[in-house]
């Protein structure tokens, strides 16, 4: 019920007060052309009661009596086939001619269920005919009395009152009406602001915009649309709107104003920028699998376009590589820096700088996310914020200075661990963050968070390999006789991974010395754990005093058993991919400081450079072999001889190789980086380094240094000797004759054992030509020569035995002894410590 006194615009309206049904004639025809349906309209308009008509052939109602075809097959013929307009010739009931203007609709209607419908549809249509659903709905409007409304009035108050915002600018571009909803946008009047200008009603840039468009629009005669966005004064806000500027036409056809229609787009213009950055977000966040460089691509993105002050810290661990703890954090916690971003120059308002670590109470938005797990909406007077404002001064000075009103806290966090927190504030922005604005920073830091997993994970595999690689690189390098040498290792970038490259220093029987440089195929730790492989397999052969060529073609068949041991673990499907990773370069070089002659051998890899004592430059011209892991190729092994103080450059493909040039360029700088003066050869490796490779290197980078030395006269003397027994005591004689030369009387007593054993076996178990040397370095070497292959070895004398100690002897009076294989036969050597004294 409504109470008498509810004035008349609140009392509620009935539909049939509204809507009067007898205005409009309105029938249904199904599709065999039967009236199923008929109102009171249509009765008032052809006489008839729906009692009357229901159910009968739509033809009777025709007055055009010279049309034989069915009304059905008429209306499946009509063109469009949905709809019918016109005027028709209808018969009255008391037989008169109606004519009428119909409109008739296809529309589809349930089937008729209940007894009237099935008789009405019994009546003319056969027995078997299928129910239809499609239908015809004909309507015609009937004579009313009018409105107390004119046509014009009603025109005047759907401008003044509808609800786009509209105004009107006659030929002189000024307004001439404004509706109420433009009174409302601009916060003015139309009384105001008659007769002014779109820039003098609204300054700026966007209004000179607008005026430009209507201009167009005069001379043209064509509709124009612009899309703004700015805020209004007197709004607190950005508004985004859609405007359409329509020509008003005079009855001549001639543009006599300028319509401007406004239409409120923000939700929607909103939306879209949200997408827009969430689109950014994912090309931009993840370039790279550095953990820093990922958070700052977060802030980056969320800076200006939806904070304008942004931070990322992380859990120490995670910054490191570690594993996180599992689950949420459940007191204070400590974080650290890793990115900040500020609409300001050098991010003022940070009070930890990146790179930090800062301690976070329970009651800190950063703290309370963790533990919530979730991301947090936060104003600036929040309790909890001010509490820890007030506990940190500096973070409440900053707040106070800059105006911090509104953050959010949103932890980062992938696959079920919790990695860091990210900090979005508004200080410039007077709007604070939405409810929208959190699920969009949310999904940009759940993406950052996966990015950041990634790069933590690829980090700690890395620093993993990292230290497989420096454990298995020689960590200091050997002093020589032979040689001076002086290296750099550099890792590749993160984009890389770590490789397989090495490099080694082998100090040899005779004061020689080997120089090996390596690189393994790929990269991670597979080629970490090969590349330790393989040194410690060069290290083994070389002790066997194997020829460059030789011991390349041992270390070939040991990467085939390599490829074919992963290819056995990993099953026939990974078989390709293994045995193509399991592939290596190296060159090996040996130097003897004696005769300054080096043998070289390579298996796929660069070239040395030698650079000569008067400072010329060039790369030895050696057969290149194939890489290693190929299997039944050989090896050629080269001999030079190099003049004292030459400098042999060896170097992996990563020094030379890169996208930035090729490779015959690249070489030329290596040869002007060689030839430049330096104080040690260590200053030279950083001159080299520095000139090669000006950025992070693409690939693994090992570069080693050897400067040659010589052994003259006075610290050799080589004895030939004849198959005699009896001129064993003159070489004893000999020795301790050299010895006392050389200042070591207190190692002639030892050095005399020795002789004699290696000599008497050399007599009596080998053949001629038989030879003794005696080398003075840091160390004494005694070395007998024969002509045979046979190689002696250590066996175990029985009490009675008449011989069998003598090599037994030397081992245990010397420091190290061996054989090595020579072109002639072979060589048997024993080395003795000196004191420093007597180096």
């Amino acid at each position: 019920m409504t109470r008498p006194d509810t004035p008349p615009y609140e009392q509620p309206v009935r539909s049939d007060d509204l809507i009067d049904e007898a205005s409009t004639a309105r029938a249904t025809v199904d599709g065999h052309g039967i009236v199923t349906q008929w109102n009171e309209g249509a009765a008032g308009l052809l006489g008839y009661r729906p009692e009357e008509i229901v159910g009968r052939s739509a033809a009777v109602l025709l007055a055009d009596e010279g049309n034989p075809r069915p009304v059905a097959e008429t209306l499946r013929d009509l063109s469009p086939p949905d709809r019918f307009r016109g005027r028709v010739a209808l018969l009255h009931r008391d037989g008169s001619r109606v004519t009428a203007g119909l409109l008739a609709h296809r529309v589809t209607a349930p089937a008729a269920t209940d007894a009237t419908d099935a008789a009405a549809h019994a009546a003319d249509a056969p027995d078997d005919a299928p129910r239809d659903v499609t239908e015809w709905l004909v309507v015609s409007p009937l004579p009313r009395p009018e409105r107390p409304l004119a046509d014009e009035e009603l025109l005047r108050h759907c401008f003044a009152q509808g609800p786009c915002t509209m105004a009107v600018y006659d030929t002189g571009l000024r307004l001439r009406w404004a509706n109420q909803d433009m009174e409302r946008v601009l916060g003015l009047t139309q009384e105001e602001i008659r007769g002014l200008r779109v820039p003098e009603i609204t300054p700026g840039p966007e209004a000179e915009e607008t005026e430009e468009r209507m201009r167009r629009v005069l001379e043209t005669g064509e509709e124009q649309h612009i899309e703004l966005f700015l805020r209004m004064p007197g709004h607190d806000r950005p508004v985004a709107w859609s405007t359409s500027l329509a020509p008003l036409r005079d009855a001549e056809g001639r543009v006599a104003a300028v319509m401007l229609s406004a239409h409120d787009r923000t939700p929607q213009h909103t939306t879209r920028r949200r997408l827009l950055l969430l689109n950014e977000a994912s090309n931009r966040i993840g370039s790279t699998l550095d953990i820093e460089r990922t958070a700052q691509e977060l802030a980056d993105v969320a800076v200006p376009e939806l904070a304008d002050f942004v931070t990322l810290d992380l859990l120490p661990s995670v910054h490191g590589g570690s594993e996180p703890r599992p689950g949420p954090l459940t007191s204070h916690v400590m974080l650290r820096r890793v990115a900040a971003r500020s609409v300001f120059a050098g991010t003022p308002e940070a009070v930890v700088e990146v790179g930090k670590v800062a301690a976070y109470p329970d009651f800190s938005p950063a703290a309370e996310c963790l533990k919530a797990e979730r991301g947090l909406l936060n104003r600036v007077t929040d309790p909890a914020v001010s509490r820890w404002a007030a506990q940190a001064p500096d973070r409440a000075e900053m707040i106070h200075q800059f105006g911090f009103h509104s953050t959010m806290a949103i932890p980062l966090r992938a696959r079920g661990t919790t990695l860091g927190v990210a900090t979005f504030s508004r200080h410039q922005r007077p709007e604070p963050f939405e409810e929208d604005d959190l699920l969009l920073a949310e999904e940009m830091t759940a993406r950052a968070a996966v990015c950041i997993d990634n790069a933590r994970r690829y980090t700690r595999e890395r620093n993993t390999a990292l230290a497989l690689q420096r454990s298995l690189l020689p960590r200091t390098l050997p002093h020589s006789a032979a040689v001076e040498v002086a290296s750099r290792y550099l890792p590749a970038g993160p984009q890389a991974g770590v490789g397989g490259d090495w490099f080694d220093v082998i100090p040899l029987s005779g004061a020689r010395v080997a120089l090996v440089v390596g690189d393994v195929v790929g990269h991670g730790v597979q080629a970490s754990a090969t590349m330790g492989r393989l040194r410690t397999a060069v290290r083994t052969l070389a002790d066997v005093d194997l020829a460059p060529d030789e011991l390349l073609t041992h270390l070939d068949d040991m990467v085939n058993h390599l490829s074919a041991e992963a290819e056995t673990a990993q099953g026939p499907a990974a078989a390709g991919a293994i045995s193509g990773d399991i592939g290596a370069t190296c060159l090996y070089a040996v130097y003897d400081p004696v005769s300054r002659r080096c043998s070289i051998a390579r298996a796929g890899h660069p070239p040395p450079a030698v650079v000569s004592p008067d400072g010329s430059v060039d790369l030895l011209d050696l057969p290149g072999g194939p890489p290693l892991g190929l299997g039944s190729l050989p090896f050629e092994t080269v001999e030079v001889e190099l003049a004292e103080g030459s400098l042999l450059a060896l170097y992996t493909d990563g020094l030379i190789e890169s996208r930035d040039q090729d490779v015959d360029r690249a070489l030329d700088t290596l040869r002007s980086a060689l030839a430049q003066p330096a104080d040690s050869l260590d200053a030279l490796c950083d001159v080299v380094i520095s000139k090669m490779l000006p950025s992070r290197p693409e690939d693994d980078v090992a570069l080693l240094l050897a400067r040659t030395r010589a052994l003259d006269a006075d610290h050799v003397a080589t004895w030939d000797l004849p198959a005699d027994p009896s001129l064993v005591a003159q070489a004893r004689r000999d020795v301790s004759a050299q010895l006392a030369a050389w200042g070591l009387e207190d190692a002639v007593f030892t050095t005399e054992l020795v002789v004699s054993e290696l000599i008497t076996n050399a007599i009596r178990h080998a053949k001629a030509p038989i030879q003794l040397r005696l080398i003075h370095d840091r160390t004494l070497i005694c070395e007998v020569s024969d002509g045979s292959g046979t190689a002696p070895h250590l066996r175990r004398a029985r009490t009675f035995d008449e011989g069998g100690r003598g090599l037994l002897l030397v081992a245990q009076l010397t420091q190290s002894w061996g054989t090595r294989q020579t072109g002639s036969g072979k060589t048997i050597w024993a080395e003795q410590s000196l004191s420093p004294t007597d180096c």
